[in-house]
């Protein structure tokens, strides 16, 4: 456990010490105001893997994400920050009872405090949080997939539900923009597991189906021993060219979004993209090389999407001048 959860942990977990709160910069978090500043400090320190709270992102939502950023930190530290699985279960059991609290309007916790007026605000239903919750439980029982459909449903607990907040707090919740989100986030789970096939294999994790395995002729023992061979290079191509088409869907789902936040939703995708674009281009050698994408990758990217968005809304607001 890094010390900077456990700390948090101390402060602010089930066996907490409440009089230990009154000596941390955090103490006074049961406040409204003190929540959310919690929140704010907590995806800040976060930044790197919290892209959407940027200037492209209106003012006004900022704190919102930041609340709906802090629980989704809290959940995923929960079960990845604690050694012990057991505990791990205890304690997202834990969370889900404060979830629910909340759905009470009733909270202890400063995240919660600081998430009840978002919930409020933009009607978020419960199940997108308490899936996410779900699929980190499934994390501490299930470390191989027999099926795709199996790991597809992962995804729809572990990264749909992301994408589903996203679409609440930008007020754009609608059956067409959740297929096209949830389709964009499963494509970008899926980039990031063939990108981790080693990391995720080291940490006992394995999510190449092994139906697809046994299709390609990749046994057993050329897993355990991290063998790269025909069978292996063409399962790679096999799962890679499949995402794609899953990634495929962030670009009408951009079209369909407000103002800057279509830049956003497009780097998504072209990220994603992107990373099936490296592993393709290191042959698919993913057991030797983890393939990445860089700064200057994320700038080249940046500046395709925010040309032709500036390009979209100069058409728009000329035709706007042109009916006046």
């Amino acid at each position: 456990m890094s010390s900077r959860f456990e700390q948090e942990l101390s402060v602010w977990g089930p066996a907490a010490d409440a009089s230990a709160r009154t000596d941390t910069a955090d103490g006074t978090a049961g406040s409204p105001a003190d929540a959310a500043a919690y929140c704010r400090r907590l995806a800040r320190s976060h930044y790197e893997n919290f892209p959407l709270v940027s200037w492209m992102l209106p003012r006004r939502l900022h704190q919102h994400f930041y609340n709906v950023y802090a629980y989704c930190r809290w959940a995923d530290d929960l079960a990845d920050e604690i050694d012990d699985p057991e505990r791990s279960l205890q304690l997202l059991g834990w969370w889900r009872e404060q979830l629910q609290e909340c759905y009470q309007d009733r909270s202890s916790h400063p995240v919660f405090t600081a998430l009840r007026p978002t919930i409020h605000e933009f009607g978020i239903p419960l199940e997108p949080f308490d899936d996410l919750i779900s699929a980190f439980e499934q994390d501490q029982r299930v470390f191989e997939y027999e099926s795709f459909d199996q790991l597809l449903d992962y995804c729809r607990r572990s990264a749909n539900p992301v994408g589903r907040l996203v679409l609440h707090l930008c007020r754009h919740y609608n059956e067409e923009n959740v297929g096209l989100s949830d389709s964009v986030c499963t494509g970008l789970q899926l980039a990031n597991f063939w990108q981790d096939v080693n990391r995720d294999f080291e940490i006992g994790r394995v999510y190449l189906p092994k139906e697809d395995r046994d299709q390609f002729g990749y046994s057993d023992d050329d897993l355990i021993s991290r063998v790269t061979n025909d069978a292996f290079l063409g399962l790679m191509k096999f799962e890679v060219d499949r995402s794609r088409d899953f990634l495929a869907h962030a670009f009408p789902l951009a079209e369909r979004m407000p103002g800057r936040l279509q830049i956003e939703i497009e780097l998504f995708g072209r990220g994603g993209l992107r990373i099936l674009d490296r592993i393709e281009r290191i042959g698919y050698h993913v057991w030797d090389q983890r393939p990445v994408v860089t700064k200057w990758d994320f700038m080249g990217m940046f500046c395709s999407s925010f040309v032709r968005a500036v390009g979209k809304f100069g058409i728009r607001k000329h035709r706007g001048a042109n009916k006046a």
